[in-house]
């Protein structure tokens, strides 16, 4: 009950508040450093929030929390190795910020324990935050490049401006290194960021005309 409690809390007060710091972030600090900037809704721009949604997930708009197909399709068995689709795999966005900002990233020997928790605050945070909350911060935790998190301190790092100031490609350049941004790096340029950004920005464009995704980035 305890535990319950708290994390509601936590989830209700981060609806406000910034997270103060994430497991992930802690870890890095020790090693590459920490920058991050967290900005406003407003200051992380239009392109930073289309770049993301074009990559991992262009049905966040539309679903509470969990693209169930992606699920599926995860759980088949592999018949051989392929590059990264877009769309970012079987985690949402809003997945990831639960991952990201509540628990800790693990790995393959943990996953299956870290999804009952991971499920728990992604039903949470769509409750309680709404869509432009949960965008918001996954746009400043989200690590984005060696020591940097979130799309400000990215587009200081590998570009000298501001989030808001990006152009349509470097935003997608940016995403292009997700998941692994401390490998795949903007500048200078990864093999697979090079192939996967132009990606990007084709998506970019076919999904701006989208009302639902349209109607969530222009809100105030």
């Amino acid at each position: 009950m305890y535990l319950f409690v708290s994390s509601f809390l936590y989830v209700l007060i981060t609806k406000f508040v910034d997270p103060p710091i994430t497991i992930t972030q802690l870890t890095n600090a020790f090693g590459l450093g920490l920058k991050r900037d967290y900005v406003s809704w407003d200051e992380l721009g239009y392109q930073s929030k289309l770049a993301a949604i074009a990559s991992e997930d262009q049905l966040f708009a539309e679903h509470t929390g969990f693209d169930f197909d992606a699920i599926e399709k995860s759980l088949r068995p592999k018949k051989k190795k392929s590059k990264i689709p877009l769309g970012g795999g079987a985690s949402t966005i809003s997945q990831q910020v639960a991952k990201n900002v509540f628990l800790w990233q693990g790995g393959s020997y943990d996953k299956y324990i870290r999804k009952i928790p991971e499920f728990y605050f992604t039903f949470l945070i769509e409750l309680i935050w709404g869509k432009k909350r949960i965008l918001e911060v996954y746009l400043n935790v989200i690590e984005t490049g060696p020591g940097c998190f979130g799309m400000e301190a990215a587009a200081k790092h590998y570009f000298n401006k501001s989030a808001k100031s990006l152009t349509p490609a470097q935003a997608a350049m940016i995403v292009a290194g997700f998941p692994n941004p401390k490998k795949f790096t903007a500048s200078p340029m990864s093999r697979r960021v090079s192939w996967r950004y132009p990606q990007i920005l084709k998506q970019m464009s076919n999904i701006d005309t989208d009302e639902d995704i349209y109607n969530l980035l222009r809100q105030k």
